[in-house]
């Protein structure tokens, strides 16, 4: 009898059904979408920050940064030339440490041991900068503009400088050293070897290199080719493509390679560090901070307070604006649908007089209103589901391209440039440094977004179902003969 009556009147009641409905529709549909354009925007969120982090790494250790001295100036590159009035060819290759802090290669053996790692690895930043060309004494002036990015002279760029009867190429390339026995921690996670191999755990100190496959272009190298760094040459054997964003660094050695050859024995600039669990990362960088002293510890949560541009204002919006407001929208459909429950129920009034008149309890009439609404929440959940799914496809299928920039004073590395801890932005940067991104927003939508929408269609029927069962069950059979009358 429940569901033969619940079927009639719906079927008598298409129209206000589908008003109630549409109206939960609305707002589950929207909860769909913002929340799924969130997903997107932490994902996104994640893809800027693995292009600073490797995969993986939870927290980076680096040295704290050190005021110079009073009257101290910054320590910078010095090359010495012979002024030679023939202008004979000359040529200096230096291989400098990133940011010229360093820590002892020891430290990530310290940071292994604090509660909460679960793995530590270190790594070197260089840079390799070459300068080739004819001296003599007089005055310089730079005719040909270093590429932005790079320490004098642009990353994997140059320039060239003349004067005085001097003209000289300046050209330099980034390099990291990396741990090899360590391949799933550390600056070349964050790219995909596409062709040749990655390093063997046995080439701690082989003269091997990995380079990234924008610099191989821009080179004309090959895996098997040779790589000339600080007058050694290094044998190609792969290349690797940044999985997101800029790679950590155009060259990967060995690290062991890598401090012989920079006069940096047992040094390091950076820790990657793993947690054994990522709820413990605060805890652990707590330990660290207290335990590894001259440090500077960073988590992904700091990196991404330096992550600005549209990215940042959508997320902003998204999380801030966006769901409250379609959790507004929803409360004010279930209201809407409740009110109009209770006005239909007002309008039944004679019917369920009547019905009370012919034996009908209060609890089966309660029951048989709290149905039908139920009915139209599933309906208009089953709505929603479906417009937040197109508009979330829709959102995927246009992947409107947002912005992030990396950058802050707040990461800065020591001596002469400003630098993130993260790999990905290794290279030194100036006062106003940063480096941008370019991100496609997508709207995933996951199993639990729909899952709330099917418990919110759910509670949407039961209130507007609450509406109507309050009014219904305040009705006597003796108002169906005052309607009647």
């Amino acid at each position: 009898m429940f569901f033969t009556y619940l079927r009639r009147e719906l079927r008598r009641r298409r129209k206000a059904a589908l008003v109630v409905a549409s109206g939960l529709a609305l707002g589950i549909a929207l909860v769909i979408v913002v929340n799924s354009v969130a997903s997107g925007m932490k994902q996104a969120q994640t893809q800027v920050l693995e292009s600073l982090y490797g995969l993986g790494t939870d927290l980076t250790v680096t040295k704290a940064r050190e005021e110079p001295q009073a009257g101290g100036q910054a320590q910078r590159p010095r090359f010495e030339f012979d002024a030679n009035e023939d202008g004979e060819e000359q040529s200096s290759d230096r291989l400098m440490v990133q940011g010229f802090q360093t820590l002892p290669a020891s430290t990530s053996a310290t940071v292994a041991k604090q509660a909460g790692v679960a793995q530590a690895v270190g790594g070197l930043s260089l840079v390799n900068l070459k300068i080739d060309g004819e001296f003599k004494r007089g005055e310089f002036k730079q005719v040909q503009p270093a590429q932005p990015g790079t320490p004098g002279g642009g990353n994997g760029g140059g320039g060239r400088v003349e004067g005085g009867g001097a003209a000289f190429d300046v050209n330099s390339f980034t390099l990291y050293g990396t741990d090899v026995t360590a391949p799933d921690l550390g600056p070349l996670t964050t790219s995909t070897v596409t062709k040749g191999r990655t390093f063997k755990a046995t080439e701690t100190d082989s003269a091997v290199v990995v380079i990234d496959s924008a610099y191989a272009k821009q080179e004309g190298l090959d895996v098997g080719e040779t790589l000339t760094v600080k007058g050694v040459k290094f044998e190609v054997v792969g290349i690797a493509t940044a999985d997101s964003g800029q790679a950590a660094a155009q060259v990967y050695l060995p690290l062991t390679k890598a401090q012989t050859l920079s006069d940096s024995k047992d040094k390091i600039t950076t820790v990657y560090v793993k947690a054994t669990d990522s709820t413990k990362i605060e805890a652990v960088k707590a330990a660290i901070q207290k335990n590894v002293t001259g440090t500077t510890v960073t988590t992904s949560a700091d990196l991404a307070e330096t992550v600005s541009g549209s990215l940042d204002t959508a997320a902003n919006l998204a999380t801030n604006v966006g769901k409250w407001l379609s959790y507004a929208v929803l409360v004010a459909a279930v209201l809407v649908a409740g009110l109009l429950t209770s006005s239909a129920v007002s309008r039944r009034v004679r019917e369920f007089g009547t019905l009370k008149a012919l034996g009908w309890k209060s609890g089966r009439v309660t029951r048989q209103v709290m149905g039908e609404a139920l009915v139209n929440g599933l309906i208009g959940g089953a709505l929603g589901i479906a417009v937040g799914l197109g508009g979330a496809y829709l959102v995927t299928a246009v992947s409107p391209t947002l912005t992030a920039e990396l950058g802050g004073g707040a990461l800065t590395g020591g001596g002469g440039g400003r630098m993130l801890a993260g790999p990905g932005m290794a290279a030194a940067r100036d006062a106003g440094g940063g480096n941008t991104l370019d991100i496609a927003l997508t709207a995933p939508v996951s199993l639990t977004t729909v899952g709330l929408a099917v418990l919110l269609a759910l509670g949407g029927g039961l209130v507007a179902g609450g509406f109507g069962a309050w009014r219904a069950s305040r009705l006597r059979p003796a108002d169906a003969l005052r309607r009647v009358e």
